[in-house]
């Protein structure tokens, strides 16, 4: 339940390291122990292709099924495996080396500045401000924006798709529309970017022949379209979440701000214990799977629950409930996957908050909550941990 992550956390790790959940109605598997989720994340028996779901090729979900879309999502390296899946990826990856990130911080750098005067002003007099809206939201889409050339001016309304994609309350029919919307809008800026390649990503993608053959039309739709949502909405997460769990723990701010800790720890701490992601759709058995006495049968569906392993007692210590940025096994969280599929612009997201938390915090010394921490909520959004807003005071 989006309104009781915790809760819900804990009754997941309660139930054990795999066990039964409904998704809107439709049975699954999911994965709440941190050394049973790396192991099943690089089982080759576990696939991303939907036609190996029973439930799918049997007609039991069908396209009306609300999350359909993030499962059934076209050709792209996020839904497939093995060769095919590195044939998409490599140009992605070639991209997002830690040089090609290098090259982007002075434009991450400046971007920031950018959204930071627009903070300054819209907090003038002692005014709120969601910090959402005016510095979280907008620094994650300008920068994949830019890196996959994607037009500004199209950008509030790729946040308003998404948004809407994402939640819950939208309906299906409405959803199916924005998903034809997405495919015209990026097929048609593929086909500009065929005829006249540019200096991004999409070029790359499009000019890519490593391997064999080329990346098809389709595929670099898919990549572009995943690439663009993912590429905003764990950056977003990812910076709201440190900056509550700071705010509400000024001691370990303190710690910060007198660089007794790092901001990677900061980082760290954050993606293990209030990540991005609550829960990961979907992978399926191309065959029976034995996890201790739980069987996964051949056909069934597999979600990893990256909230419920980041607080792995195990793993993070007892008091993995807890956040501690000193906290010495921060950084073997998995909040961004495990594995093949790894998430491409993990290293993007990070260089982003390393950049974007300390702007923010040097900029504005006094920043505090606007509002009690209890009236910060989540969107009604399943997979990810994505805050409504964040109403602060500058000063």
């Amino acid at each position: 339940m989006v309104g009781d992550l915790a809760g819900e956390t804990a009754r997941l790790r309660a139930a054990g390291a795999i066990t039964r959940i409904e998704l809107l109605g439709v049975p699954a598997w999911t994965v709440t122990d941190h050394t049973v989720a790396r192991q099943l994340l690089t089982d080759t028996r576990l696939i991303k292709d939907i036609d190996a779901w029973k439930l799918w090729t049997d007609g039991v979900v069908t396209r009306q099924w609300p999350l359909i879309g993030m499962i059934d999502a076209g050709r792209s390296m996020f839904t497939v495996d093995g060769p095919e899946h590195r044939r998409l990826r490599i140009k992605t990856t070639q991209a997002l080396t830690p040089r090609r990130l290098e090259e982007l911080r002075p434009n991450i750098e400046r971007l920031t500045k950018e959204l930071l005067d627009n903070l300054d002003e819209a907090g003038q007099d002692g005014a709120a401000v969601d910090l959402k809206e005016v510095f979280a939201y907008p620094l994650p889409m300008r920068v994949i924006s830019e890196l996959m050339g994607v037009e500004r001016a199209d950008q509030p309304m790729l946040l308003d798709w998404y948004k809407k994609f994402f939640s819950m309350v939208t309906p299906q029919d409405e959803r199916l529309r924005i998903i034809e919307d997405m495919d015209v809008y990026f097929t048609e800026m593929v086909r500009r970017k065929t005829a006249e390649p540019g200096d991004d990503l999409t070029s790359a993608l499009i000019l890519a022949d490593e391997g064999g053959e080329p990346l098809t039309e389709e595929e670099v739709v898919g990549n572009l379209k995943a690439l663009v949502a993912a590429g905003h909405e764990t950056t977003v997460s990812l910076i709201l979440n440190a900056v509550r769990a700071l705010l509400t723990r000024p001691e370990q701010l303190a710690q910060v701000r007198a660089e007794e800790v790092e901001w990677k720890q900061v980082i760290e701490e954050t993606l293990r214990w209030d990540g991005p992601v609550t829960h990961l759709l979907m992978r399926f058995a191309t065959e029976d799977i034995t996890i201790g006495d739980t069987v996964i049968e051949k056909g069934e569906g597999v979600v990893m629950s990256y909230r419920a392993t980041g607080r792995d007692t195990a793993v993070f210590g007892e008091d993995a409930d807890e956040f501690d940025i000193t906290r010495p096994t921060a950084n073997r969280n998995i909040a961004f996957g495990y594995g093949p599929h790894i998430c491409p612009g993990a290293a993007l997201a990070r260089l982003e908050a390393s950049i974007g938390l300390p702007a923010l915090f040097d900029r504005f010394p006094d920043l505090r909550l606007a509002v009690p921490v209890e009236q910060i909520v989540n969107l009604p959004v399943m997979t990810q941990n994505d805050i409504a807003a964040l109403p602060i005071h500058l000063a």
